[in-house]
């Protein structure tokens, strides 16, 4: 999915928020947020999701169930921002490979967005929206091969786990 997509879904999705109409919200690609390392009066929500990644060098192409990523969010004066950072990986099969963007399919686009609407609908809108069924990632939910952190930036950074869960 391209950042236009990226932002096509998330304006969607935000004009569904029950919030102030006049609250006006954009999202930015930013890679140099960190996990943990908020700005003041603004939040963190980090996700895993699953995606897909291609060498840039050898053209392999591999799926993964661990692409981490990090939103950080604030709200003031009637102005949302959500700044996004995908986490990326890299070939395990080329020497001096490149850390490579993740692509999503749109089925799972829209659930990593969903879940960003109700940590917006939380963190910025202290909204109670009661306990909700949380999904835990493992092993099992992974799709592909066995997760290598070796080659994965979020285990790179101590954000990837053998064993993590949306946060």
């Amino acid at each position: 999915m391209t950042n236009q997509e990226w932002i096509r879904i998330f304006q969607s999705k935000v004009n569904n928020l029950k919030r102030n109409k006049s609250d006006r919200w954009r999202i930015e690609f930013d890679d140099s947020i960190k996990a943990d390392s908020v700005k003041s009066g603004w939040h963190q929500y980090i996700s895993g999701a699953f995606g897909r990644f291609r060498c840039s060098k050898c053209n392999r192409s591999w799926s993964s169930g661990r692409v981490n990523v990090v939103f950080h969010m604030h709200l003031s004066s009637g102005q949302g921002m959500v700044k996004v950072r995908c986490l990326r990986q890299e070939c395990r099969q080329c020497d001096g490979a490149l850390m490579e963007e993740a692509s999503f399919d749109k089925e799972k686009l829209e659930v990593l967005l969903e879940k960003l609407m109700e940590k917006i609908r939380v963190k910025c809108y202290h909204e109670n929206l009661g306990k909700r069924n949380r999904r835990h990632f493992d092993d099992e939910d992974d799709e592909g091969p066995p997760h290598e952190s070796a080659h994965c930036e979020a285990c790179s950074i101590g954000l990837c786990t053998k064993r993590f869960k949306a946060r």
